[in-house]
C-alpha cells in the first residue's frame, strides 16, 4: 500500500496542460464575445460595415408607390416583376425608391412619401376610402388618368390581363374637386408641361368642379389642395409608353409633376 500511495502524487502532473488549455479557451471564448458584442472596440470589428455614399444615397430617397395596370415594362408585357429595367422604372428609381403594385394597399401607404398612379384598375371601396384619408391627412399623390388608352390595341380581344379602356373613376375625382373629360382628340397631341415638351395620345381636359383645385398646362392637369395634403391629376397615361427621344422628354415631365408635389 505505501508503495501505491507514493507513485499516486507523480500521475497529478499529466492534468496541468490539460486544466491550462481548457482555461485558455475559456478566455479565448471570452474574448472574442466581447468583440461581437461591441464592434466599436478596439481591434478587428465585426459585424460592422462601411455602407459608403451609394447606400446612403439610397436609403435618402423618398419612397414611391407605383399602382398602375400598365406594362410594368413600359414596352409590352404585363409581369409585375419584371420591369424593373424599363427606361421609366430606370428614371424614376434615380428619384425615388419605387414599389409595384396593382392595388392601393392601405397598410403600406403610410410607409411612403409619394403614390403615383398611373392608370390603375378599379379600386376597391376600402382601398379608395384609405387613399382619400392618407391624401387628406397629408400625402402626396400624381394620377395619370386616362380617358382613351391606347395601349389595349396591344393586347387581344377579351385579354383580362389588359387594361381599362378608359379611367377607372369610383367617384373619387368628383370628391376632389374635379371632372376627367375626352379625349379631345383622337391622335397624338404636343403640348409643353412644367416647361417640358410632352408627346400626348389622345389626351383628355381636366375640369375644376369644386374649391381647392386649379387646372394649368392648357387643361391637361389639375393641381388639388386636399385637406392637408396634395393632388396632381393628369389626363393622359399613354404618354408614359412613348420611346426615343420623345419618351426621354416624357419622363422627364412625369418626374417634375412629381416634384411639384412637394411644393
Amino acid at each position: 500500500m505505501s508503495d501505491e500511495a507514493g507513485k499516486a502524487p507523480s500521475r497529478w502532473w499529466l492534468l496541468v496542460p490539460v486544466l491550462g488549455g481548457m482555461l485558455l479557451l475559456v478566455q479565448l471564448a471570452s474574448y472574442l464575445l466581447d468583440k461581437v458584442q461591441d464592434p466599436v472596440a478596439e481591434g478587428p470589428r465585426v459585424m460592422a460595415f462601411d455602407e459608403g455614399p451609394a447606400a446612403a444615397g439610397a436609403r435618402a430617397r423618398p419612397r414611391l408607390m407605383l399602382v398602375t395596370s400598365l406594362p410594368a415594362g413600359f414596352t409590352g408585357g404585363f409581369d409585375l416583376e419584371a420591369g424593373f429595367g424599363s427606361p421609366l422604372l430606370a428614371s424614376l428609381e434615380q428619384a425615388y425608391a419605387v414599389e409595384l403594385a396593382e392595388y392601393v394597399d392601405p397598410g403600406k401607404l403610410g410607409e411612403h412619401e409619394r403614390l403615383l398612379l398611373a392608370h390603375p384598375r378599379a379600386q376597391p371601396a376600402e382601398a379608395l376610402v384609405a387613399l382619400d384619408d392618407w391624401v387628406r391627412g397629408g400625402g402626396r399623390v400624381l394620377l395619370l388618368a386616362d380617358p382613351l388608352l391606347s395601349a389595349r390595341a396591344d393586347h387581344p380581344l377579351g385579354d383580362p390581363g389588359a387594361p381599362a379602356p378608359g379611367f377607372a373613376d369610383t367617384g373619387l375625382l368628383a370628391r376632389w374637386g374635379v371632372r376627367l373629360d375626352g379625349p379631345v382628340t383622337g391622335g397624338e397631341a404636343a403640348l409643353m408641361v412644367e416647361g417640358v415638351p410632352v408627346l400626348l395620345r389622345s389626351p383628355g381636359r381636366m375640369a375644376v368642379t369644386g374649391s381647392g383645385c386649379a387646372t394649368f398646362a392648357e387643361a391637361f392637369a389639375a393641381d388639388c389642395r386636399i385637406g392637408a395634403g396634395r393632388a396632381i391629376i393628369a389626363a393622359d397615361a399613354d404618354f408614359l409608353l412613348v420611346e426615343g427621344e420623345a419618351g426621354a422628354d416624357n419622363r422627364a415631365a412625369l418626374l417634375a409633376l412629381l416634384a411639384r408635389l412637394a411644393g
